[in-house]
């Protein structure tokens, strides 16, 4: 058996320190879980396209403007397109977002 002290304000110190030790492991344990779950939801989430067009306002609307694919400033109104397609209408015409540069990664100069 562990010797433990034979005083009770002791007892009570150690009792305190081994709550506290206790509170600090569960704390971990949920963010391990919590990082195990989140691992998990990424895995199924699927990949981002490569590239996407912004649409217009309205059923059969023009695109509007070609992005990357992980772009954050694509609204939502999109359309998953292929490499051809996007290099198509930045050749076109249509307008290449500022924020991801979908023109400089295609090599196509507006």
């Amino acid at each position: 058996m562990y010797e433990l002290p034979p005083d009770l304000p002791r007892l009570r110190t150690l009792e305190q320190q081994l709550t506290i030790w206790i509170g600090h492991v569960r704390a971990a344990i949920t963010a391990a879980e919590q990082q195990e779950l989140e691992r998990r939801r990424a895995k199924r989430r699927p990949p981002a396209p490569d590239w996407i067009v912004e649409l217009g306002i309205g059923q059969g609307s023009p695109p509007t403007e070609v992005h990357v694919g992980h772009c954050h400033a694509a609204g939502k109104r999109r359309r998953v397109i292929d490499r051809d397609q996007a290099r198509a209408l930045l050749t076109d015409g249509i307008r290449a977002c500022t924020h991801c540069r979908p023109d400089t990664s295609l090599g196509v100069l507006g």
